[in-house]
C-alpha cells in the first residue's frame, strides 16, 4: 500500500505535540481515515501538487495558521487558485483567538477552530471536522 492509497487527512502544523494529540482525537471519534502530516505550507503544497496518477487527494486539509515558510493564511490561498486543490475541503486550526484571523478564514468559507486546552474538547472539535471530510476524493485522481 501506498503512503497515500487509503482515505487520509492531511494535518498541515508545525507543532508534533498539536499532531499527536489531534491524530488522537480523530482515532477516539473512529476515524478510519489515514491522517499525514506536513510541517507547514510550503511542504503542503509541494506534496499535494506532485500526487502522482493513482494516488489520492486528501479528505480534508486541516490547516493551522501560524506556521514557518508559508503560513495558513497563504497557503489556503495557494490552494484555492488551484483548480485541483480547490475542491478539497479545509479546516483552520489554530491557537490564535484573534478576530481577525476567524474573519479572514470565515470570508473565505473555512471553517475556523482554536486548538482547546483539554482533550475532552478536543475530542468535539475533531468530530466536527470529520464532517468536513469529502468522500469523494476517496477515488484515485485522474490526470
Amino acid at each position: 500500500m501506498t503512503q497515500q492509497a487509503q482515505p487520509y487527512i492531511l494535518c498541515v502544523d508545525d507543532d508534533a505535540d498539536d499532531l499527536m494529540m489531534l491524530r488522537e482525537a480523530f482515532e477516539a471519534n473512529g476515524c478510519t481515515y489515514g491522517v499525514e502530516v506536513a510541517c507547514d505550507g510550503e511542504e503542503a503544497l509541494s506534496r499535494l501538487r506532485n500526487t502522482l496518477p493513482g494516488q489520492n487527494l486528501p479528505s480534508l486539509i486541516v490547516l493551522d495558521v501560524n506556521m514557518p515558510r508559508i503560513d495558513g493564511r497563504e497557503t489556503l490561498l495557494a490552494l484555492q487558485k488551484d483548480s485541483t486543490l480547490s475542491k478539497i475541503p479545509v479546516v483552520a486550526y489554530s491557537t490564535s483567538s484573534s478576530p481577525l484571523d476567524k474573519l479572514f478564514f470565515n470570508r473565505l468559507n473555512v471553517a475556523f477552530f482554536t486548538k482547546p486546552s483539554y482533550f475532552n474538547e478536543l475530542e468535539s472539535v475533531a468530530a466536527t471536522m470529520l464532517h468536513f471530510c469529502n468522500p469523494s476524493n476517496q477515488q484515485p485522481m485522474i490526470h
